[in-house]
């Protein structure tokens, strides 16, 4: 089915019968990816005395519990409330949930025993002006990266400078295939996540602080899809919180 879709960017036509899926759903077990030294999540039938929610056990229904850290098990979406002493809700960042995008694909440098995604990097990978999102998939791409265990292994991160790019250039939903945009370890500074928001003071929010961008991890962009302009489509789960599991699905572009 063919659309022809607005945007607070531009106007193009999709192919709304191709969406293609770049998040990373959440499973039991330790099949499941996991970061941030949390266990697999944990998904179960509820018990209620001799009952069991199992069909297979004699329910007519199957009624199963949850246990999950967004964070840690799947992609997500945060808003500044990730790193705010007061309360923001994911759900009040997003108003609208089609945003004109764009994908590209870097190599993270290595400096020292860290690997980073730098501002000149993004500069010359991106292609298109005014996008207003941004989904970078990291070399390499391996499918090893839906089951991946990041906990203790300093995955490669964002430069404080690159985000503060973004946020210059206009950037508002930053999409990456890593579990952080800051390093794992960093001394509590989440240089990458401030600078994005335009957040100076975490237990005294400026005023002019992005209180409507949006960062997006762990999605995984298989190397089949090439770089260029998507329609990307926002999912969030419905969780009051500071993040959210989502699923962002891209839409290529046929008519700008």
């Amino acid at each position: 089915m063919i659309a022809t879709i607005q945007t607070n960017a531009k106007s193009f036509e999709v192919d709304l019968s191709k969406p293609i899926d770049i998040s990373i759903s959440i499973q039991h077990g330790e099949k499941n990816l996991t970061a941030w030294g949390i266990e697999a999540p944990h998904i179960s039938p509820v018990v209620s005395g001799d009952w069991t929610g199992k069909v297979t056990e004699g329910a007519n229904v199957n009624f199963n519990n949850i246990f999950f850290n967004p964070h840690a098990h799947g992609t997500h979406t945060e808003c500044l409330g990730h790193i705010t002493r007061d309360f923001f809700d994911v759900q009040d960042c997003l108003k609208t949930f089609f945003f004109f995008a764009e994908l590209i694909t870097i190599e993270p440098e290595k400096h020292g025993s860290d690997l980073i995604i730098t501002k000149m990097q993004i500069e010359k990978a991106l292609k298109i002006k005014n996008t207003e999102a941004i989904i970078i998939r990291t070399l390499p791409n391996g499918i090893d990266k839906i089951s991946k265990q990041y906990s203790g292994n300093n995955p490669a991160f964002l430069s404080a400078d690159a985000a503060k790019y973004l946020r210059e250039i206009g950037i508002k939903h930053l999409l990456i295939d890593l579990p952080s945009v800051d390093q794992e370890e960093d001394g509590g500074k989440l240089a990458a996540h401030k600078a994005f928001w335009n957040v100076k003071n975490t237990t005294l929010l400026n005023s002019d602080a992005r209180l409507d961008a949006s960062i997006t991890e762990l999605v995984f962009v298989p190397n089949t899809i090439g770089d260029g302009a998507y329609l990307l489509d926002l999912q969030l789960a419905p969780f009051s919180n500071d993040a959210t599991p989502s699923k962002p699905i891209l839409y290529e572009i046929k008519k700008v």
